[in-house]
């Protein structure tokens, strides 16, 4: 059997074990250790325990847990909750206004999570109720809440960009940064949307009452108090490491700390916010982590079979596709397989052959990490299997439906096409912060 073949064979083997409902890293590691005992005997066998050491040996890794950590030790804190209130009053005098504000919590959440679930479920549980009680259409709430979780993934510390940092061995720091002005831009496109959208039709949106809103000038600045500990939390983290104080893994310290500090300063720490919070990052770390490792042995096996070049030779040889078509047919191939699959099986899934032929193409794999990640982004809602799809149908109330929830995600889904487009045809956006800051230092 040729190794071509071969190659075809595991990635046909993996789709099917994945199909039986085993867990993702179950599939991908069980393909890969057999494949490479198929292939070099009982050597085969090391590559388990290799990928597991060199998993060990990955310093930035450490940042995960940090991050998650003070994800949800803010969020379970109720923090989240008191910047809600904050937006209510400040956005809620224009048309539309709380569902801006619902995407400027949604960035604030991302910039303190790293994962899109954070953002989803403190959108679906505190603000999607106080929209529809203040008349928001039910549809259009339902999309603003999926669209601005998924920043969750893009805007730093995003865990996926630390998973693909380690599959595609680039640094977190830069793909960080890479992720800043291009979650902006969606988050901007976003806000665009919903205020032309509430002008035309008012009733979409409509303001709050004006005795809500007709407060004094101090009270509202009271209420901007909610803002300043995650504002802190955010700079003080991110502004070390930019200014060069601490790491990459000492910023990810400060932030646990920080968010710690927080809940205790708040008198909010309790004995089940902690367990909670304790049980829900070492859930995370420890299915992130498995993942890796799976990916690792994976990619290890379809470097030995030079599938790589197999593909190379196929798109440009056979095919004769330009560098750019090679892109945007990768593009294409993550949305239909965001169709039915998250995006750690995606990434671990084609890792192997397309971050070796992207950077053999002359692309820069930081650039790329953004592509793939706003991939994503458009595959966390797309029917039939979308992740927030079933999030948000898992926490609305009964009178959203799913054909509802389907219908919601039409105009955002379009919308993060073209900031994908947007991206891609201008690289700067993602490239210039991360250029700037480390050529700088």
């Amino acid at each position: 059997m040729s190794y071509e073949m071969i190659a075809l064979f595991m990635f046909l083997s993996m789709l099917l074990t994945m199909l039986t409902g085993q867990r993702v890293f179950g599939a991908i590691g069980f393909v890969a250790v057999v494949a490479a005992a198929f292939l070099w005997g009982n050597g085969g066998f090391e590559l388990g325990f290799s990928a597991s050491m060199k998993l060990m040996k990955w310093y930035p890794l450490l940042t995960l847990p940090m991050f998650v950590f003070m994800g949800y030790m803010l969020s379970e804190s109720g923090i989240a909750e008191d910047l809600y209130k904050m937006f209510h009053v400040w956005m809620g005098g224009i048309p539309g206004g709380l569902a801006i504000g619902t995407i400027g919590l949604m960035v604030i959440i991302s910039a303190m999570n790293g994962l899109s679930v954070a953002g989803m479920a403190i959108g679906a549980t505190i603000a999607l109720p106080e929209l529809l009680r203040r008349g928001y259409d039910k549809i259009m709430v339902s999309g603003v809440i999926q669209a601005g979780s998924s920043l969750g993934i893009l805007v730093p510390p995003s865990v996926v960009l630390v998973l693909y940092g380690m599959i595609a061995r680039q640094p977190v720091g830069k793909l960080w940064l890479a992720g800043v002005f291009p979650g902006l831009l969606l988050a901007a496109l976003f806000i665009i949307y919903v205020v032309i959208r509430c002008r035309l039709q008012p009733q979409l949106g409509p303001v709050l009452p004006k005795e809500e809103r007709d407060m004094p000038l101090a009270e509202k600045l009271k209420l901007l108090r909610a803002g300043i500990l995650p504002f802190m939390i955010f700079f003080l983290m991110m502004g070390l490491f930019l200014l060069g104080v601490t790491s990459l893994v000492e910023s990810s310290a400060v932030g646990a700390l920080s968010a710690l500090a927080a809940a205790v300063y708040k008198r909010r720490l309790t004995k089940k916010i902690w367990n909670s919070t304790i049980e829900q990052t070492l859930g995370i770390s420890c299915m992130f982590m498995w993942i890796i490792m799976a990916a690792l042995c994976f990619g290890a096996v379809f470097d030995g079979l030079g599938a790589v070049n197999a593909i190379k030779f196929l798109f440009l040889d056979t095919w004769g596709l330009g560098p750019w078509e090679v892109l945007i047919l990768m593009q294409i191939s993550y949305l239909i397989m965001g169709t039915f699959l998250d995006d750690t099986a995606m990434l671990v899934i084609v890792a192997p052959l397309y971050i070796p032929l992207v950077g053999a193409l002359d692309f820069d794999l930081i650039w790329y990490g953004v592509l793939y990640t706003i991939t994503c982004q458009i595959a966390y809602m797309t029917p039939p299997f979308g992740y927030n799809l079933f999030l948000m149908r898992a926490m609305a109330p009964p009178e959203i439906s799913l054909i509802d929830i389907y219908r919601s995600i039409v105009p955002f889904v379009i919308i993060m096409m073209i900031g994908l487009a947007i991206v891609m045809a201008f690289p700067q956006i993602a490239l210039w912060l991360p250029e700037h800051v480390y050529v700088r230092g």
